[in-house]
């Protein structure tokens, strides 16, 4: 599949916890983690286990940094 989105980063997923309605996805992209929160549908169809081989891809119109 092919996106135009350019914030795409290759990861190995470290763990997916369901519990109701979400499902909490961290994904290990060297040198650090991305904890992603989808539902758990989707974590269900995309059949998402530890150790898959997956693209996250961030999609935001806004970035913020703060400090102090």
């Amino acid at each position: 599949m092919e996106l135009s989105a350019r914030n795409q980063l290759g990861g190995t997923i470290r763990s997916v916890r369901t519990g109701g309605l979400m499902a909490e996805v961290t994904v290990e992209i060297d040198p650090t983690e991305i904890t992603a929160m989808i539902t758990e549908t989707s974590s269900n169809r995309l059949k998402l286990k530890d150790g898959d081989r997956v693209t996250v891809i961030i999609k935001s119109t806004e970035v913020m940094i703060a400090k102090g």
